[in-house]
């Protein structure tokens, strides 16, 4: 008997077991799952961000190059430094890798789409430290109801910045701020294609070229195109910049303006009772034109820009180029030949208010363009050139040709460049491409002139000829975009 209730027992523990299993066994209603959907109303690439109503798209490039016969990567000539030199000192080829990264995001709300944009490279060149490189962010900006705060585009460039159809960063003769300013801005959007535009920019980093106090010049500066000590002051106010834009189906006509202050620190740099001269401002001017829909065939264009400053040499002399430029050759009268040359906003004399000067400002002009041809939907070839003309009045070669002897000082100076390259698309979103330039320094300088050592260049303290030069350099590019 007590091994049947045993039995029985036992066996209706394990239905009981069985059954509260079963029971857990049974599936539970299951969260709907909120897939990634897209988000077709900004283009292609973007979508929601889940469980929100933001739009968000990832985008960049992956890019390697190799530059020949330059001063820098991008196809910089060999028109100054160690380059510029012809020692042995410099690199024949200097090699780039870099990838791109950007995040757009967009938002509609009842004052229209709230738009945030991120850009930043990596990149490694010749040069970097193993396993090293550099961080770079272009943009980083927020728009809303027709305002712009951050870094973006300056308003005065152009929508091709310095590129009209060239793959080197150093085509000067017009403005280039590819890698975006910090800006306060306020776009208006009248229909049609056509706006205006008013903005608020930071001149430190981009826009302020050399501001030279002639006191301070040394044959060695000389013989680099420093003129003098480099004696801007902080910045008081921001450039204040313009422009109208007509964007249609044939093409573009976009005029700007801006205003540049220009200032000084002291005549004795480390002295603020040594006084200082007084501030004045300086101004730029661009007129752009874009044709497109060009006989020559499919989506080949036409891109031009001429522009003139005055005060405000960084809107003719462009992007990341400097301000000096030395360039040796070969001479039949003395151990080398040379052409110089320096860049600036103003110069000014004096090491106090009693013998100081008031700053006299430079003016500059460049036209540069490019035609973009298609060959057909793999082949593309573009022709591009540009030319800068770089001015100073009697006041200002006075003081920077104070104390030259035996040669004939004039610093105004022409840059003249010229240049193809030719792009390979044979899929989608990649592109091999390369590119030929040659840039010739146009200087006024002429005669012998006895120069001190540079050991950065390992130049020997002798006499040079004063003579204008030219140089060829190149570049080879592979880039995917995605």
């Amino acid at each position: 008997m007590n091994m049947v209730k045993s039995l029985f027992l036992g066996s209706a523990a394990a239905l009981v077991a069985m059954s509260g299993a079963q029971a857990a066994d049974l599936p539970l209603k299951a969260k709907a799952v909120e897939y990634v959907k897209v988000c077709s109303i900004y283009g292609a690439g973007f979508y929601y961000i889940p469980g929100t109503d933001t739009c968000i798209k990832l985008g960049g490039y992956l890019r390697a190059d190799v530059t020949m016969f330059g001063a820098g990567a991008y196809n910089a000539p060999a028109w100054n430094g160690a380059a510029g030199a012809k020692s042995r000192l410099a690199n024949n080829t200097i090699f780039r890798s870099r990838q791109d990264i950007n995040i757009d995001t967009r938002t509609a709300t009842e004052y229209g789409v709230v738009r945030t944009y991120f850009d930043a490279t990596f990149n490694w060149t010749t040069g970097d430290a193993i396993a090293g490189g550099t961080l770079g962010v272009y943009y980083a900006f927020i728009q809303f109801a027709g305002f712009t705060f951050g870094k973006a585009v300056s308003q005065f460039d152009t929508p091709w910045t310095g590129y009209p159809g060239n793959n080197t960063s150093f085509l000067i003769g017009g403005y280039d701020n590819v890698t975006g300013i910090n800006q306060v801005s306020y776009t208006a959007q009248f229909g049609n294609g056509v706006s205006a535009a008013i903005s608020l920019e930071d001149q430190s980093s981009y826009l302020q070229s050399a501001l030279y106090n002639t006191s301070g010049l040394t044959d060695a500066g000389f013989a680099t195109g420093v003129y003098g000590t480099n004696s801007y002051a902080g910045t008081q106010v921001p450039d204040i910049v313009g422009q109208l834009r007509v964007d249609q189906a044939w093409g573009l006509f976009q005029l700007s303006a801006a205003a540049h202050q220009v200032r000084a620190s002291y005549y004795n740099t480390a002295l603020e009772t040594s006084g200082h001269p007084s501030d004045t401002w300086g101004y730029a001017v661009q007129g752009a034109l874009s044709i497109k829909n060009l006989p020559t065939g499919p989506g080949d264009s036409f891109n031009i820009t001429a522009t003139y400053s005055d005060g405000a040499t960084r809107y003719v002399l462009g992007g990341v180029t400097g301000n000096s430029f030395a360039i040796y050759g070969n001479s039949g009268g003395a151990y080398q030949s040379l052409a110089l040359a320096g860049a600036a906003d103003g110069v000014f004399a004096g090491t106090n208010n009693i013998n100081g000067s008031g700053i006299t400002k430079t003016t500059a002009w460049g036209v540069r363009g490019a035609f973009n041809h298609n060959w057909n939907p793999f082949w593309s070839t573009s022709l591009f050139g540009s030319y800068t003309s770089i001015d100073y009045n009697g006041t200002a070669s006075a003081q920077i040709c104070a104390t030259a002897i035996g040669f004939t000082c004039n610093p105004d100076f022409r840059i003249a460049q010229i240049g193809t390259v030719t792009r390979w698309t044979p899929v989608k979103n990649l592109t091999l491409s390369g590119e030929v330039m040659y840039t010739y320094l146009d200087q006024s300088y002429a005669g012998n002139i006895a120069l001190p050592a540079v050991a950065a260049v390992a130049k020997p303290a002798t006499n040079y000829e004063l003579k204008d030069q030219g140089v060829w350099s190149g570049n080879l590019r592979i880039q995917r975009t995605f």
